[in-house]
């Protein structure tokens, strides 16, 4: 039996490079009970999986703090005390930038009076000074660069190496290298026109241009989360609501389940909901994409977040809180954002060697310029060493995923695309086959009545609604528009109803029609699939009242059965008929024919074991869907349609919308049975489907998308939610997945090819440290600015 496991999130404090965030992968994944661990550098967050009883969230705490960092469950920190000890941090960091950069200035103005090509600059002789020297990098060294050298002893602690132990080294070497100089100067007693050249400029300008670099790139990373901030800033921050008979504004997050919210016009709704009173209309385009403000009347849902336009609303709150179509979308996004695409892994393998590597380098570098290169000049051979550990700060290479995943993930969301982690988002752009669900993805999924056929012996099958009877509209309302009907109780029609038509077989077949469309709808009341549901409300609509069924029961891809009134009510396929030995006439075959190739889903109906009748519904075809498809094609993408529906409804609506190839008649096990077929031949599948009846085929897709409105289980059935229910929304998001990894391509390009050139192009004595720790900062900072460019992106409509 598989054990439940957990899942807990912390915010981590004190992460400086990729090597970092890999040794508390390590760490964590080695306690008893954690199944994975995933950290990511952009976010400072990791990820725990663990089994309840075998580890607690403070053992995980505990180990994160071994390791020399901070962990706090992201639960214990409100999104207000989050963005306060950022805030904090940065302020602290700007301070200590600051004050780097003023006393590494004068250090910078002596070394560049060294060089001959700037020999006419003046430079004050105090600035030659080694002690003045040594007074303004001691606490560049030791009060601002505290932290790396707590950093590198936790980590060489903890048997491994950072960009801490990078920097320290080097900044170090320099340092105390300068103050032996400094030293043995003053005990010669020479001059300050004598005084030895000196590196001190150099380690406190290696320690200002990586805390240069650090500021830089937390900016930009704060860039990254614009799409979290965005989705948060639609929340209402106040909520009017009734209780005890008054009215009283709260803050939205003390309104609580069952509270009857009042909204106002212009007013956008705090919480989910269903309306309980009043009529308007409600702009959900933030949330659906749907230009048009939705009428909302009484027993109608409401998502928080979205405006009312006109009418005053009641509504009784029926999700608040973190259960809110909002919050689960918010969600969803930070998990994207704080997960980790497969590709990752290249550099989470570099960067955990990375560093012990680098070392070797410089050590060797060091000794091959003292012994053979320059002989004797330990300055010479210092310098070459420390440019080598400088410029090969693995951070760029840690920051090149996460950063891309983050951006990428957060302008889909702005799209009203969700992926629910980075895996998705690589997996997308490989695809090369979507399969597409006919009813609610190719179509609107609200398919109305159309038509009525009541099965007669003599006649085989007439067309009863739809056609001919002409009725007087004073009442009940039993068949089409435009019938007639008389006040008067007649026969065994319902009280008012009079048919203007001869009586055929003691009953007119008007009445025929009410009495089936009474049984039929009986028998779909109880289904929820949405052609039963345009079948019920097509009943009622024509003012017939629908009885309790007795039994029910749904056989997906088939029908329904049930008794009604003592009746065995049969509705479905024919496939249905056959099983139960129900005899089609070649009347109503031929009829059932006709209206299949309009586009028209048939369903047949038998009551008692006789074939009784057959109705037809119609569902239109969503405006965009014949462009997307187009649009899917130009992209290089096989576009296959897979429905329950017959052959030749399904043909009809396919070539409505331009696909060829349809897979019709398919059962829900068998449409993911249909999708193993194109995997095995080779093919990358996206099913895009309504996440419901889909289920199977969704989860055996190699993407598995939802096309709704954020429901719960729109989301939890797919890998991708497709938020505004258009088809446009998947070569969106196919083009955003291949932009997303371009770009992280591209970052991990340039971290590694700025490693693979700079470290060579520095140990052959080419790169002065301080230039060195200049394109250490740059580098993490355009891999950062890169990653940016994705939020700007622009999709081929």
């Amino acid at each position: 039996m598989e054990k439940e496991l957990n899942q807990a999130d912390f915010a981590i404090e004190g992460m400086t490079c990729a090597a970092c965030a890999t040794r508390i992968e390590k760490g964590l994944g080695k306690l008893p009970g954690v199944s994975a661990a995933s950290v990511n550098l952009a976010l400072e967050t990791a990820r725990v999986e663990y089994e309840p009883g075998a580890v607690s969230v403070a053992d995980m705490q505990n180990k994160v703090g071994q390791l020399g960092y901070k962990a706090t469950p992201k639960r214990d920190e409100t999104d207000a005390a989050g963005a306060d000890r950022r805030a904090a941090d940065r302020s602290r960091q700007l301070r200590k930038l600051l004050l780097s950069a003023v006393l590494s200035l004068p250090l910078l103005w002596s070394m560049v009076g060294h060089f001959s090509f700037t020999s006419w600059m003046y430079v004050p002789e105090l600035l030659m000074n080694p002690w003045f020297q040594l007074a303004l990098a001691t606490p560049v060294q030791f009060y601002i660069g505290r932290g790396f050298y707590v950093g590198a002893y936790k980590a060489l602690r903890n048997g491994s190496a950072n960009m801490d132990v990078l920097v320290s080294l080097g900044t170090s070497a320099a340092y105390f290298y300068s103050l032996y100089l400094t030293i043995d100067w003053a005990a010669t007693g020479a001059s300050v026109h004598h005084a030895p050249s000196l590196y001190y400029e150099t380690s406190a300008i290696l320690i200002t241009l990586v805390l240069l670099g650090k500021w830089f790139e937390r900016l930009a990373k704060g860039r990254t989360s614009e799409a979290i901030k965005s989705l948060m800033g639609l929340q209402a921050k106040t909520a009017l609501v009734v209780r005890d008979g008054a009215e009283m504004t709260i803050p939205v997050e003390h309104v609580v389940r069952g509270d009857i919210v009042l909204v106002r016009p212009g007013d956008k709704v705090p919480v989910d909901g269903e309306v309980v009173e009043g009529e308007s209309s409600v702009d959900e385009s933030m949330l659906t994409g749907e230009s048009l403000p939705v009428g909302k009347k009484a027993g109608d849902a409401v998502i928080g977040a979205t405006i009312n336009k006109n009418g005053r609303l009641r509504i009784r709150a029926t999700k608040v809180g973190r259960d809110t179509a909002l919050a689960q979308i918010v969600k969803i996004v930070e998990e994207a954002q704080g997960s980790k695409a497969p590709i990752q892994r290249v550099a989470d393998v570099i960067s955990g060697i990375f560093v012990p590597i680098v070392v070797g380098i410089a050590a060797a570098a060091f000794l091959a310029w003292y012994f053979f290169v320059s002989p004797w000049d330990l300055a010479g051979a210092l310098e070459k060493a420390i440019a080598i550990l400088v410029i090969a700060c693995p951070c760029a290479l840690g920051l090149a995923t996460p950063t891309s995943i983050m951006a990428g993930s957060g302008r889909a969301a702005e799209l009203g695309i969700l992926f629910k982690g980075g895996e998705h988002l690589e997996l997308t752009q490989g695809i090369d086959t979507v399969v597409l669900d006919k009813t609610g993805t190719v179509t609107k999924g609200k398919p109305e009545l159309t038509d009525v056929l009541v099965a007669d012996d003599a006649a085989g099958a007439r067309e009863v609604l739809g056609g001919g009877d002409k009725v007087e509209r004073e009442h009940a309302e039993v068949l089409s528009e435009g019938d007639k009907v008389e006040r008067k109780p007649v026969g065994g029609l319902s009280e008012g109803d009079k048919v203007e038509r001869e009586p055929v077989g003691g009953l007119s077949e008007a009445d025929k029609a009410a009495r089936l469309l009474r049984l039929v709808g009986a028998a779909e009341k109880d289904s929820e699939h949405p052609l039963a549901e345009a079948i019920v409300s097509g009943v009622r609509e024509r003012g017939i009242a629908l009885p309790d069924a007795e039994s029910f029961e749904a056989v997906p891809g088939y029908g329904v059965l049930a008794v009604v009134e003592g009746k065995r009510v049969l509705v479905g396929t024919r496939r249905l008929m056959e099983r139960e030995g129900v005899k089609i006439g070649a009347t109503a075959s031929d009829a059932m024919t006709r209206m299949e190739e309009a586009g028209k889903t048939v369903m047949l109906v038998s009551v008692d074991g006789r074939h009784a009748g057959t109705i037809a519904v119609a569902d239109t075809v969503k405006e965009t869907s014949a462009a997307a498809v187009a649009r899917l094609k130009t992209m290089g993408i096989e576009v296959v349609m897979i429905t329950g529906d017959n052959a030749r409804t399904a043909a009809a609506i396919a070539a409505q919308v331009g696909i060829s190839r349809v897979l019709a008649e398919v059962l829900p096990e068998g449409k993911a049975a249909e999708v193993k077929k194109l995997q095995a031949a080779g093919r990358k599948v996206a099913m895009v489907g309504d996440g419901i009846n889909d289920a199977p085929a969704l989860a055996t897709a190699d993407v598995g998308m939802a096309v709704g409105t954020g429901t719960d289980i729109a989301m939890e059935a797919a890998d991708v939610t497709l938020m505004r229910g258009d088809l446009a929304s998947i070569p969106d998001a196919i083009e955003m997945s291949r932009l997303t990894m371009r770009n992280i391509r591209q970052n991990l390009f340039w971290a590694l090819g700025y490693n693979t050139i700079g470290i060579p192009v520095a140990a052959i004595g080419l790169l002065a440290p301080w230039v060195a720790g200049a394109a250490m900062a740059l580098s993490s900072v355009s891999v950062v600015l890169n990653a940016l460019r994705l939020q700007r992106a622009k999709l081929r409509s």
